[in-house]
């Protein structure tokens, strides 16, 4: 008699997500999609296994959307991750630029205009 547990590669059942976070995060509202976010330190041996993954993700700056992607998680678990990793300093969130701060069109025409002329 055989079980269906005996498979080395079955892990029964997934670890509830609360058990990743820790539990819900009110500072977790502080990112967006887009927010980047990049790496100040190491990965330390006792963190948890998706807190060091996003450590090492992050040596080049990268999104939120494109971590949980990575990480195969929600969204709003890696929100609550990364606002335990920015309160620890390890990893820096950097707003993306608003659309305010981009140049009008038509100066940008202008310019490229200009340098067409050269």
């Amino acid at each position: 008699m055989t079980s269906e547990n005996q498979d080395p590669w079955n892990e029964g059942n997934p670890v509830p997500l609360y058990v990743i976070t820790g539990g819900p995060d009110s500072a977790a509202g502080a990112f967006n999609l887009v927010t980047l976010i990049a790496t100040r330190s190491e990965p330390d041996p006792a963190m948890q296994p998706e807190q060091a993954a996003v450590l090492t993700l992050c040596t080049y700056p990268l999104s939120v959307a494109e971590l949980s992607a990575y990480l195969s998680l929600p969204f709003s678990v890696v929100t609550t991750l990364l606002s335990k990793l920015v309160e620890e300093e390890r990893v820096e969130a950097i707003a993306p630029v608003p659309v305010a701060a981009y140049p009008e069109r038509g100066l940008l025409e202008a310019v490229i205009h200009g340098l067409r002329k050269l």
